[in-house]
């Protein structure tokens, strides 16, 4: 029985691996130019940029981390949000050419020793810890900075890499700008590919299709990936025909001289300066967070509720680190889109991911040429379509109806992550900060109760919670001054474990005060306020 499920779970894993091998590609391909363009790194020997690197922690992100990693549908790779980490890095180092990227590596490779660590010592419990509006606010800014970075490559506008996801871009333009740019330079043969491939997209996706025996074993993006393909090679030689930028470009190294030439290996004869330590120390920080906070927000997606273990990520995410730095690939954390379009391609376990990388691994040794005749805008339309579903407005929707307190920090994430400056970790703990206010306000306003259950004498009884700061003397000032003259009160402090020098003493304050206004005081266990209040 469990050998019959696992079988069927591998067909569903297949063909989710391949989906998701299409979108993880022009993601580690986009990324690695991004990240070591000349444009970033003010290096002669990388103007261009290399791609190698991106390729290597795909591969990396999906066999390795995929085996040790205890997440359903989590997939890693190269993430985004590390670009301005790792330019800045290069640049430090001196750039290509001058051993920058050989220093990098090493801290990527001990940036994943620290990660490790921060598993064995049980530091995935930080996860616990992020509010489920910030969860949703992310993964809804992720969805529309998706969508608008696809708008432009979906119109055969290519300038800008692919995963480049920062709003100042590497080509000098910006997320909003690039669109304008993309609508004065409408690529026809490009857009006629989207317009195709985006309404297979939408058709696979049906009830009928899903329903069918047959075709609902095609995955839709597979599908549209083999129609875009034959329609480029049928625009051939017409005005609007597909080549040059508008493809996707893997190295094909026509020996294996060549393969090496393309890849770089750590410096360890640096493994003693401290800076490469200090940026080994921040991307295990950053890495970790982006990790943890894409696992949970998986975790929110996953149709059965299951859990990660959050430990284990963490040092299956070091030891991919680890390896992916000792092959001189680029940081590795578990991304967002990747792990969407995983769960959404019906993935049934883990070993999707592994899949997926394998893909990478073979297509890029065996037959890179074939992935060089796949539009740019067809990639775009599936990561179009992730980007709609991710950011949706029935989400948007519902978090509305979740109250105010659910729908601020929501919208100050994607508010701050699409702001000139603004990225997902900044837009995440915007969203923190703003929920933590909120929880605060709260508290504070539950600081005391006035006359619960039981009290009908008559009198004003104030119960103080179990532990009353500072924070919470100017509520419980406000009320005391507003008891009129003549009035019988009693504080009540049975259930109080600890009171700040501040609420005591202004306690004590208006019990003296109160024999001028006729006010009688009862104090229950006064001796609390002695104790906190010695003086």
């Amino acid at each position: 029985m469990k050998e019959s499920k696992n079988k069927l779970n591998l067909k569903f894993d297949l063909a989710s691996g391949l989906v998701v091998f299409f979108v993880a590609l022009p993601l580690c391909l986009g990324i690695s130019l991004a990240s070591t363009s000349y444009e970033a790194t003010g290096s002669i020997e990388a103007f261009g940029g290399v791609v190698m690197p991106g390729l290597i922690a795909g591969i990396i992100g999906g066999i390795v981390v995929g085996t040790f990693s205890g997440s359903r549908f989590g997939v890693s790779g190269p993430a985004a949000g590390l670009i301005t980490i790792v330019t800045a890095a290069i640049i430090e180092f001196g750039g290509f050419g001058n051993g920058g990227f050989e220093k990098f590596v090493l801290a990527v490779m001990l940036g994943g020793v620290i990660q490790l660590l921060f598993g064995i010592i049980k530091g995935g419990l930080v996860a616990y810890y992020i509010p489920f509006s910030v969860i949703k606010g992310m993964l809804a800014g992720i969805g529309i900075t998706i969508f608008l970075k696809e708008l432009p490559h979906f119109f055969g506008y290519d300038k800008d890499p692919e995963g480049d996801l920062a709003f100042d871009q590497a080509d000098g333009h910006n997320t909003f700008s690039e669109i304008g740019y993309a609508l004065e330079n409408v690529h026809v043969g490009a857009t006629i590919v989207a317009l195709i491939s985006i309404a297979i997209l939408i058709i696979w996706g049906l009830k009928f299709i899903k329903k069918n025996k047959t075709l609902s074993l095609i995955p839709g993006p597979l599908l549209a990936i083999i129609v875009s393909v034959l329609v480029a090679l049928g625009l051939a030689g017409t005005a609007y025909v597909i080549e040059g930028e508008h493809l996707v470009d893997v190295p094909t190294p026509k020996s294996l001289d060549e393969f090496k030439g393309m890849l770089y290996f750590p410096d360890f004869s640096a493994i003693g300066d401290l800076a490469v330590w200090r940026v080994a120390l921040v991307i295990a920080v950053v890495a970790s967070i982006e990790s943890l906070l894409c696992v949970e927000a998986t975790d929110k997606m996953d149709p059965d509720k299951g859990r990660t273990p959050m430990n284990r990520e963490l040092r299956a995410q070091g030891i991919g680190n680890i390896v992916s730095g000792l092959l001189g690939g680029l940081p590795i954390t578990q991304v967002i889109v990747r792990s969407t379009a995983n769960m959404n391609s019906g993935a049934k376990s883990k070993w999707s991911a592994v899949i997926h990388g394998v893909f990478l691994l073979g297509f890029v040794i065996a037959i890179p040429g074939v992935l060089n005749m796949i539009p740019r805008a067809t990639l775009a339309a599936i990561l179009l379509l992730i980007g709609w579903k991710l950011a949706s407005p029935k989400s948007m929707i519902q978090m509305w109806k979740s109250g105010w307190q659910q729908f601020v920090p929501f919208v100050v994430v994607i508010i701050v992550m699409h702001v000139p400056g603004g990225d997902l970790l900044i837009g995440v703990g915007a969203g923190i900060a703003v929920a933590f206010i909120i929880i605060l306000v709260k508290n504070l306003q539950m600081s005391f109760f006035v006359n619960g259950k039981g009290h009908d004498d008559g009198k004003i009884h104030l119960t103080l919670s179990q532990h009353t700061t500072f924070l919470n003397k100017a509520s419980i000032m406000k009320r005391l001054d507003s008891i009129e003259d003549g009035s019988q009160v009693v504080v009540d402090l049975s259930n109080t474990i600890s009171i700040d020098y501040d609420v005591s003493e202004a306690i004590l304050d208006f019990e003296k005060s109160a024999e001028d206004r006729e006010i009688t005081v009862e104090i229950i266990e006064r001796e609390k306020l002695i104790k906190f209040h010695p003086g």
